[in-house]
């Protein structure tokens, strides 16, 4: 499928016609201004710094030759818009979770995260140095778009919720926020599955509309104030082992570019992929001894509920596997995985354990 049949056989009548009133791109003296949509709400912990990192690293790089301009979620299209925005010519780029968008294509999970995936170090084994990043290029082809990991959250926490969760029968009837197959995955052990963008979550919690979310983790759930409202937390999830943000333009915009302009692009989406985990890394485990002398429970699923999660996310996959694309993404990423998490596990693993018995 090519982009142009694609968008002719899809219903992308009221987010086109939303987004027509985005001005054209600009030009002036060889320079111009990129228009980047985002999934985030102005100035969202983590996610919204990501979007603005590789936009100033583009900036700066580029010399004046390129300006982006970052519109947060709801300045020009809705959060879960950006996608039809970009791919419609109507924005340049836009900064998200893939992930938001497997109604378009399921294998946009794998850029974000899939349950009992990729940590953030095998998922950067598995781009840059084996297929992902082609593989990535292939599904965006598609619609039309050339993308790039800018992002990345490390692991995601199993979540807040009204409730502890005892066993697998907890899920049951529970309305829960989570996005990807995870969701999806969740709803087979009986929630109801609300995808909301990040900055609706905080008030659909507040007003009981949800029974529990996922966000990040113990720095971004914290900014959002979730502990205010429940203090039930599961810093374990299934769902994201690591969260990777992507940062994709238009097609014809991105080979409009000169050479220079485009590597400018992959470089700062690159060193802002790093940053960005950094930067969640360094600030989580403060948080989260902040949040746990403020009262909040911290807690693990049991085995029972992990074991009704792996099933559950088996039988995901299983339905998707008819899609010969996705099928082709999911067994390259199964492979690259588990070729990395051997000698990670038994190095880095067996130090890790041994410096914590050590040093107490």
């Amino acid at each position: 499928m090519d982009r142009r049949s694609f968008l002719k056989n899809s219903a992308l009548g009221g987010t086109a016609a939303a987004a027509s009133a985005l001005a054209a791109p600009a030009y002036a003296q060889g320079k111009r201004t990129l228009t980047m949509v985002t999934s985030w709400g102005r100035g969202l912990a983590g996610v919204f710094d990501a979007a603005q990192k590789a936009a100033d690293n583009i900036n700066a790089m580029s010399d004046g030759s390129l300006t982006v301009e970052v519109k947060a979620a709801g300045e020009l299209v809705g959060a879960f818009e950006v996608f039809d925005a970009v791919t419609a010519g109507q924005a340049d780029m836009y900064h998200a979770a893939d992930y938001y968008f497997v109604n378009q294509h399921p294998g946009f999970a794998f850029f974000t995260g899939v349950p009992f995936g990729m940590t953030a170090t095998e998922m950067n084994n598995w781009y840059y140095h084996g297929k992902g990043s082609a593989m990535h290029d292939q599904l965006g082809e598609i619609f039309g778009l050339k993308s790039f990991l800018a992002g990345n959250t490390g692991p995601q926490a199993g979540g807040w919720f009204a409730k502890e969760i005892k066993g697998p029968e907890d899920f049951n009837g529970l309305k829960f926020r989570m996005p990807g197959l995870g969701g999806k995955a969740l709803g087979k052990m009986g929630a109801s599955i609300q995808n909301l963008p990040g900055a609706e979550v905080y008030q659909a919690l507040a007003s009981g509309a949800i029974d529990g979310t996922e966000w990040i983790g113990p720095w971004a759930d914290e900014k959002a104030g979730f502990q205010e409202i429940t203090k039930f937390y599961y810093t374990a999830g299934f769902h994201e082992p690591a969260a990777g943000l992507s940062l994709a333009t238009n097609l014809d915009v991105f080979n409009e570019l000169t050479p220079t302009q485009q590597s400018i692009i992959e470089i700062a989406a690159g060193h802002t992929n790093i940053w960005s985990l950094s930067q969640f890394l360094m600030n989580n485990s403060a948080a989260l001894e902040r949040l746990k002398a403020g009262g909040v429970q911290v807690l693990e699923f049991p085995d029972s509920v992990w074991d009704g999660l792996g099933a559950a996310s088996q039988e995901v996959y299983d339905e998707f596997m008819g899609d010969e694309l996705f099928a082709e993404i999911y067994n390259d990423y199964i492979a690259s995985m588990k070729a990395s998490s051997g000698w990670i596990t038994q190095s880095t693993g067996t130090y890790r354990d041994q410096r914590d018995r050590i040093l107490g």
